[in-house]
């Protein structure tokens, strides 16, 4: 569900639309940021732009910056260096650059840079905002500020949840802002009946056993003399692994291991299938692009699984089972009107709940409402 707003006196409208303007957001991101989340930071800073609200990015260094944020913004490297003992040093230096952009809210959107953005909301004495877009369970450890912090975005119903089991001194401050998509006018899903068709995969390489049933399932499908292509996008420890299993399972010929692309949205939109193949404990926003390309989706239930509903968006499958997986698969390639009725009810599915432009008008809301908690007296 996304965020509802009440209805407020004049007064406060006007309070919120003379805040509204004096806006100069920080965006604090971090390396899973400018490559996972790529379209979604790229969507936020446009919708910005078009409102004439000047913005700020903090990112880590190394990363091509212009073709993720294709929006104006002033831009700052933090840190100097990219080692984890180093993200603590050089506060000073960005602090002193940061004044002269005149900040009024910070906006962290990676939990992983919540203590940096503690810091300097501290030392510039600035109201901040926070996304976390998990289940871990170190979201209950994150280092917040009760006077600074005033409000945690969430994009989706499941991490609500979490977060306000996790922080209960914070469940109050609690929003969900469903992330964004364009919604594409055509679908991909076996849209060229001449082309071999593909299966897209986009899951962290953290470990091989995710992958194991479904390499079984590619390679009992291709024994029933089905021809298909797969990619499977992702970085991770476990790729060396995974490429062994995929020459020791014979599949060398029809898999494809490549790195998160950038766009990556071009390899996703390849794919007529797309496939989750366990389930997740972050917001996938591979899935949620997969979805509004056109591609029909079969994915393993249960983590976040907000965009997932059965036999509607997704064909669903159980965790840790070859065979329901690849019934999945099965039912999917070989019946491309039901896998084109999937992919059209995702694509309706996203266009009603992950709008764009209400991510960034909810956004901006957000950003007032944290200018207000800020003026308000401490307890």
């Amino acid at each position: 569900m996304e965020t509802q707003w009440s209805n407020t006196s004049e007064p406060v409208e006007m309070e919120r639309a003379t805040l509204r303007k004096s806006l100069r957001p920080v965006l604090i991101v971090s390396a899973q940021d400018l490559t996972e989340h790529a379209p979604f930071l790229g969507r936020l800073l446009v919708g910005m732009a078009d409102e004439s609200i000047p913005v700020a990015l903090i990112c880590p260094p190394g990363f091509d910056t212009e073709s993720v944020a294709p929006a104006p913004a002033a831009l700052f490297t933090h840190p100097l260096v990219p080692l984890p003992l180093m993200e603590h040093m050089g506060i000073d230096r960005l602090t002193l650059q940061l004044e002269r952009f005149r900040p009024t809210v910070l906006h962290c959107l990676c939990e992983s840079r919540a203590a940096l953005t503690r810091q300097i909301a501290r030392r510039l004495d600035l109201p901040y905002v926070i996304m976390v877009n998990s289940l871990a369970a170190k979201v209950r450890r994150l280092p917040l500020s009760s006077h600074r912090c005033a409000r945690i975005v969430v994009p989706a119903e499941t991490i609500h949840g979490h977060v306000s089991r996790a922080l209960p001194r914070f469940a109050d401050r609690v929003v969900q802002i469903n992330m964004g998509s364009f919604v594409d006018t055509d679908m991909m899903c076996f849209s060229n009946p001449s082309r071999l068709p593909s299966v897209v995969v986009a899951y962290p390489l953290r470990r091989a056993w995710h992958f194991a049933n479904f390499f079984k399932a590619i390679k009992s499908l291709r024994a029933d003399n089905r021809e298909f292509m797969v990619a499977v996008m992702g970085t991770g420890p476990a790729e060396h692994a995974l490429r062994r299993m995929i020459e020791t399972l014979g599949l060398s010929d029809m898999v494809t291991l490549v790195p998160i692309l950038n766009p990556w949205r071009s390899v996703v939109a390849a794919g007529d299938i797309f496939v989750q193949p366990q389930p997740l404990r972050g917001f996938s926003f591979f899935l949620l692009e997969a979805m509004a390309v056109g591609t029909a989706v079969a994915a393993c239930g249960g983590g976040v699984d907000d965009l997932i509903v059965p036999n509607q968006t997704a064909l669903t499958f159980e965790p840790n089972s070859e065979p329901s997986l690849r019934q999945a698969l099965k039912q999917l390639l070989d019946d491309h009107d039901c896998a084109r009725r999937l992919a059209a009810t995702a694509q309706e599915h996203v266009r009603e709940k992950y709008s764009v432009s209400t991510m960034v008008s909810v956004t901006l809301k957000t950003y007032v409402e944290a200018l207000q908690f800020r003026s308000q007296p401490c307890a």
